[in-house]
């Protein structure tokens, strides 16, 4: 850890809260989207805390179930012939992204524009106000961690909201809601500076008041309370033996089945690119700007998903959204990730019934504040300031995952980003001056393969019986389709009656390749 314990202590403990009032429904809620038994999304999170948080080097990456691989969960189950079965692809999926971390396969991430990965957050932001608006009104039909626009039943993200209001708004989810929104604005105004208040988690408030505040609804106006559809349902269970066979081992029959080795495959890639962006986007948010070391956090999440698939969970990615509530939280260190993972194994284990306490409306409340904050509207100025080249990548990201879902919309993102990335280096990088015989190619920056045409076309432009000087020294790197079309031109020159001089240390350094047999070349 990069600060000693005694001093990230107490903001970790306090984080490690908010992280895990946050985890709880999403680990329950990817669970149920995937088709999969329910505690499996529990195991996953907590194995994703204790066993990733703790090999890690991410400083503030929180992992566990991912609802971008639901799609691929619910459809590995329905094909493989038993739960066991896919349990043995989660391993296998640990191990290859073991195997890609040891190809350093982990550097891909630092090759993603910034504009992306702003954008990602801020769609991340977006989407989370917009999936838990329904929650907050009382309509729980999406499960808790969406991302994908086309929800269950034929609705999407905006219908969704219309449906709460029209046929299921719920008088006590708006005021727990409401009020929760409303203490979570004002705490962060209000904190304290100094004394013990200061490390008082305003989520753990909110919950608090939520619990509170539906029991006395109970009390004082019971058709408003709400009933158990709309509050936290972890599995109970009446003893030791029951709770030990929530947890399952892999099926290792099915070790030759090639179906197996597919979902395995398509697994670790898809997990593997989910947690590099989420880590570089983590990164983007710690106010230290610490850097994780990407392929070690690959051989992390493997680790994990080896251990998770040993005894019963689903796979493993980091998560943006539990990770953006840890840094919101004000944790320090890898430590708020691995209580937080402890807090998921003590709970589920021994209070499953005060957790089942909780309405989904005061969780609602806490993750819609932490969408604002990844989305305020300074961002979106911040990015149209910095012009097209980066307004563009960062509202296309936006708009296609808010239309789409994570992985396409980010995908879609990187696409753009790319192609701005390239249209920037397709910009002139060549001077040509011509005076009276005396001509001048001038190399702006390096020159990569993008830049054959341009040099090409300047070099055709030198008129006969010219003294031409050639300008590489603001290179430090001359593609070799560059050298050729450089040393086409030079042998070229003599039968032209053209005095060819090359500048720069590239050019020195370049000597054995740009040549040609002529005393009309200099070097300078």
């Amino acid at each position: 850890m990069s600060l000693p314990l005694f001093k990230t202590l107490r903001a970790d403990f306090s984080a490690s809260i908010v992280v895990f009032l946050v985890a709880l429904p999403l680990c329950l809620g990817v669970a149920l989207a995937s088709g999969a038994p329910l505690f499996s999304g529990v195991i996953a999170g907590i194995i994703g805390g204790i066993v990733v948080g703790a090999l890690s080097k991410s400083p503030l990456s929180v992992s566990g179930p991912a609802a971008g691989l639901t799609v691929i969960v619910f459809t590995a189950i329905e094909q493989l012939p038993s739960f066991e079965a896919f349990l043995l692809a989660v391993m296998l999926a640990g191990v290859i992204q073991i195997a890609l971390a040891a190809t350093r396969s982990g550097i891909a991430a630092e090759f993603v524009p910034s504009s992306v990965i702003t954008g990602m957050l801020a769609a991340i932001g977006l989407i989370l106000i917009l999936k838990q608006v329904p929650h907050a009104l009382g309509y729980d039909g999406d499960f808790e961690g969406s991302f994908e626009f086309t929800e269950a039943g034929g609705a999407n993200t905006f219908s969704a909201i219309i449906i709460a209001v029209r046929e299921h708004l719920s008088p006590g989810a708006v005021l727990i809601a409401l009020a929760g929104l409303a203490f979570l604005f004002w705490w962060d105004k209000a904190r304290p500076k100094d004394g013990p208040l200061r490390f008082v988690p305003g989520p753990l408030v909110v919950v608090l008041i939520g619990v509170g505040g539906n029991l006395l609804l109970g009390m004082l106006k019971p058709n408003w309370q709400l009933g158990a559809s709309h509050l936290v349902q972890v599995p109970v269970a009446n003893s030791f033996g029951e709770f030990t066979s929530f947890f399952a081992t892999p099926d290792f029959s099915q070790i030759g089945n090639g179906a197996v080795w597919t979902i395995a495959l398509t697994l670790a890639i898809v997990a593997s690119l989910e947690s590099l962006l989420s880590v570089k986007a983590v990164d983007e948010l710690d106010p230290q700007r610490r850097t994780t070391p990407k392929n070690w956090e690959m051989t992390a999440q493997g680790c994990g998903n080896i251990v998770s698939g040993l005894i019963g969970g689903l796979p493993i990615t980091s998560v943006i959204v539990r990770s953006s509530a840890n840094v919101d939280a004000g944790a320090q260190s890898k430590l708020s990730t691995m209580l937080h993972g402890t807090w998921l194994l003590l709970s589920v284990a021994l209070i499953p019934f005060l957790l089942n306490l909780i309405p989904l409306a005061a969780l609602a409340a806490v993750l819609i504040a932490t969408g604002y904050k990844l989305a305020k509207p300074k961002l979106f100025i911040d990015r149209y300031k910095q012009g097209w080249t980066q307004l563009v990548p960062f509202v296309v990201t936006i708009g296609a995952i808010l239309f789409t879902d994570l992985l396409i919309g980010i995908v879609i993102g990187l696409v753009v980003g790319f192609v701005f990335v390239v249209a920037r280096n397709f910009r002139s990088a060549i001077t040509f001056v011509c005076d009276d015989g005396d001509c001048l190619i001038r190399a702006r920056r390096n020159l990569y393969f993008i830049h054959k045409y341009e040099l090409q076309k300047e070099l055709n432009r030198v008129p006969d019986n010219a003294n031409l000087l050639i300008d590489l020294s603001s290179t430090s790197y001359v593609d070799l389709d560059n050298v050729d079309i450089i040393n086409a031109f030079i042998k070229g020159a003599e039968y032209r009656s053209i005095a060819v001089t090359v500048r720069g240390d590239i050019a020195e350094r370049s000597a054995p390749l740009i040549n040609a047999p002529t005393s009309g070349i200099r070097f300078s």
